[in-house]
């Protein structure tokens, strides 16, 4: 379980990291994430949802043509949808989009404060957590099945907590 036990101690570091929250969506097959990550407010998940706004989010329309970070500033001039006006509005005033891997099967991530930009320290600190857990999670058939099953349920309880 030494993977599940890095992953968790990763997702921990980067709630610190992005205090407002983030969302994790770590090797893309097609348009389904194997696992997926939020640690947003519930608030914002549904507003998210309810508006569909995965398909206009410029965060992941980038992360899939580009790889390396980008803060929202940089691609406001794609948010045709006010997706990063709606994120403000809900306390997610500032954000960096990440993505990394190959084109088969990319993580695309999305990171966000309250406060102020993202320094370059924390974008790389975030950017080699990101990469540390795009290599562990690479091959779900690699995984023991407990283990795979742990982060599956890990997935699931980061999306939908509990205490909503």
């Amino acid at each position: 379980m030494a993977g599940q036990a890095e992953i968790k101690a990763k997702l921990a570091e980067l709630k610190v990291l992005s205090p407002s929250g983030y969302a994790l969506a770590l090797h893309i097959r097609y348009t389904t994430p194997t696992f997926l990550f939020q640690t947003y407010e519930k608030k914002w998940l549904d507003h998210y949802s309810q508006n569909g706004y995965v398909m206009t989010d410029p965060a992941v329309h980038w992360g899939f043509e580009n790889r390396g970070s980008r803060t929202w500033a940089e691609l406001a001039d794609l948010d045709v949808a006010g997706v990063f006006k709606a994120a403000a509005e809900h306390g997610l005033k500032y954000g960096i989009a990440c993505a990394v891997g190959e084109d088969a099967s990319p993580s695309i991530c999305a990171f966000a404060r309250p406060d102020r930009e993202f320094t370059q320290a924390e974008t790389d600190e975030i950017m080699g957590h990101l990469h540390e857990m795009h290599a562990l999670t690479d091959n779900l058939q690699a995984l023991s099945p407990e283990t795979a099953a742990a982060l599956k349920e890990m997935s699931i309880l980061y999306t939908h907590p509990a205490n909503d």
